[in-house]
């Protein structure tokens, strides 16, 4: 239970479904003090505190577990060192792949539960199949593509059949006093929702070159390529304009040559798409799909085909802002809710034919 209305909401349908529930908040942080207050985003003290009188509300036993070192190796540290390689991570995917369906998970499990029971806006059909949630501006199908089929067979979404609406006014008609809580945007771990401070904290001041991406010319420099985001536009600082007085945006960046490249819009542009660390569920391929290449992003027609090394996606439309380290994950359309076939990490990303900007190596903030 995060301390938001969607866990609350879960746990108390759970219990009505005549489960027998028990609520856990995680802690996160090493050092309790390096919390943050207030509604920016989850993992706060107070939603440790909102999360218990939630489970006093319901009437669920509440404990609190510790998973501090755990999230701090496999989110926190894999989240800079990341950055470092020029890729981008996507955090909340990593920590429900490593903590909550994985550490916690294997926990309950030891300890005799059956399942994890999440507010997760997303749903598993009769065939136990992940889908979309019915509400698509809430779906986080994209964030738990990552599970395997061994995780997804011990994960509850009670949520997926109702949109956010429908939550927020269940918790009031429960006597939830989360009802009218805002939704967590930012990263947990970064306190002030600053990444770009936080990244430098870790890495360091890296003074390097930013260039045209057609003729190599220096146009500027920056002090760190992971402040750079695939597609940005603004706050470059660029001391040469253009020639033809287009904007430019970021193409890529390089970490073996500390470069960030730009070029004009048209030069972000890919169609085919590569990634590894493949999660796929069985449906022979090549398969015509539809792919979304971040969260939130829109979805692509594609051809995907999964071989020995990894995932290769050949979109019908190209897409830009393709970003080395966001996930890439391909769905079946279908009426009663599109159907996740799997999930890769990728690597890059390429135009068949004309300039084309890379994406293995190109951090993006999340939204």
């Amino acid at each position: 239970m995060s301390g938001g209305v969607d866990s609350a909401v879960a746990a108390a349908r759970a219990r009505d479904a005549g489960h027998d529930v028990t609520g856990v908040h995680l802690a996160l942080a090493r050092n309790p003090q390096t919390y943050r207050t207030g509604a920016r985003g989850c993992c706060t003290l107070e939603d440790s505190r909102d999360a218990r009188r939630a489970a006093d509300v319901i009437g669920i036993p509440f404990y609190v577990w510790d998973m501090a070192e755990q999230f701090h190796d496999d989110v926190v540290d894999d989240f800079v060192a990341e950055y470092a390689a020029g890729r981008t991570p996507n955090p909340c995917l990593r920590c429900n792949e490593k903590i909550k369906f994985a550490a916690v998970l294997d926990r309950a499990v030891a300890l005799g539960f059956d399942a994890v029971v999440t507010g997760h806006h997303a749903r598993l059909g009769p065939d136990g199949r992940l889908r979309r949630s019915v509400d698509p501006a809430k779906d986080q199908s994209y964030v738990l593509a990552v599970l395997t089929r061994a995780q997804l067979d011990r994960a509850v979404f009670p949520l997926g059949d109702s949109t956010k609406e429908r939550v927020r006014a269940e918790a009031a008609e429960r006597g939830l006093a989360v009802a009218d809580k805002p939704d967590s945007h930012d990263i947990c771990f970064i306190a002030d929702g600053d990444t770009k401070g936080f990244l430098a904290q870790r890495l360091g001041q890296a003074p390097g070159d930013i260039v045209d991406g057609r003729t190599g010319t220096v146009l500027g420099q920056h002090d760190g390529a992971y402040a750079y985001t695939i597609g940005q536009r603004k706050g470059l600082d660029l001391r040469v304009p253009a020639p033809d007085g287009r904007p430019r945006y970021v193409l890529s960046i390089t970490p073996k040559t500390n470069t960030v490249t730009v070029g004009p819009r048209e030069d972000l542009a890919v169609d085919t798409v590569t990634a590894t660390r493949v999660i796929w569920h069985g449906t022979p391929t090549p398969v015509e799909c539809e792919v979304q290449l971040r969260a939130h992003g829109e979805v692509v027609p594609a051809v995907v085909t999964v071989g020995s090394d990894g995932l290769v996606a050949h979109l019908r439309t190209p897409a830009r802002g393709v970003a080395a380290g966001q996930a890439i994950v391909a769905y079946r359309p279908d009426p009663d809710g599109d159907v996740v076939l799997g999930s890769a990490t990728i690597t890059s990303g390429a135009l068949a034919s004309g300039p084309a900007a890379s994406a293995a190596s190109g951090p993006a903030h999340r939204a």
